[in-house]
């Protein structure tokens, strides 16, 4: 920044700031600039008080559109005739977003795994890459033959064991509006054309929050983990559901501690039966 600058370099002038440029009183030599512009970078003429900013919202994947679709706002100032006009200017504009049936299915999947995410408190990362994988999906043309539902569930299922997420189906399809079998059927079909690179899940993922939703204490939740990691160098894991044998931790950490937790409500935070949780218990006891 040549502001600094208060002596013309050719005629040892006295030198001004005027604006961007610094300029030399008697000669009128430009000794430097400064293009920064410390002002506002927005104006907006349509509304000064309330809206300042310029841009819109930012690029998502989850949307059809990747938000790049503009909208024909509304206004009371518009009156009879006129405001009949833009209100099937507005409707048009809305239907010309979509073209084909391949975008409105696009966009009713899309809604439906806004609408998961939202209920089960996943971040907007898996948002965006369940929609990504939905989009891959249906440009393998995998969606034939099964439920646009079933497919949005499925993605962020499949985004969720991809990412390292613990997320049961039973807890998806309770705000889904898929099926289990729907579910599973898309998943199938996703894990098998598509490569996914899942592996199993590490039942540790879901002790922390069986452990918050049981109200535990963090010796249980601590020793719960020991016991996951002696289960699993004892070869307990392979071939069992995950969410069982976390529950199962947790039920015989609490059991060796002396602190109240059954079976039942241990099974019915995994969403396993008893038995299931009782399988896993017995061989830990061995």
């Amino acid at each position: 920044m040549s502001a600094t600058v208060t002596q013309c370099p050719e005629c040892n002038g006295s030198v001004k700031q005027q604006g961007v440029e610094s300029v030399c009183g008697s000669c009128g030599l430009v000794v430097g600039e400064d293009a920064i512009d410390p002002g506002p970078e927005w104006r907006s003429f349509d509304d000064d008080d309330t809206d300042r900013a310029r841009t819109g919202a930012p690029l998502t994947r989850s949307r059809h559109d990747r938000g790049l679709s503009t909208k024909i706002g509304r206004s009371t100032r518009l009156k009879g005739r006129k405001r009949r006009q833009f209100a099937r200017l507005r409707r048009e504009h809305n239907r010309a977003q979509i073209s084909s049936k391949r975008e409105r299915n696009k966009v009713y999947a899309f809604t439906e795994i806004r609408r998961i995410i939202s209920s089960m408190a996943l971040s907007d990362a898996i948002r965006d890459r369940a929609c990504v994988l939905f989009e891959s999906a249906q440009n393998e043309d995998l969606l034939q033959g099964r439920t646009l539902e079933g497919f949005a569930a499925a993605a962020i299922y499949a985004t969720c064991r991809t990412e390292g997420v613990a997320r049961t189906v039973d807890e998806l399809c309770t705000v889904a509006k898929a099926t289990q079998a729907e579910l599973r059927a898309a998943y199938d079909a996703l894990n098998r054309e598509l490569g996914l690179p899942t592996g199993p899940i590490d039942p540790r993922e879901y002790v922390p929050r069986f452990a918050t939703t049981l109200d535990l204490p963090t010796a249980v939740r601590q020793h719960a983990e020991r016991l996951v990691d002696e289960a699993q160098d004892r070869g307990l894991v392979s071939g069992r559901n995950p969410a069982g044998v976390a529950a199962a931790c947790l039920y015989t950490a609490a059991q060796e501690q002396d602190v109240a937790l059954t079976q039942a409500e241990a099974a019915e935070t995994a969403d396993v039966t008893p038995v299931t949780l009782r399988g896993t218990y017995t061989e830990l006891q061995e």
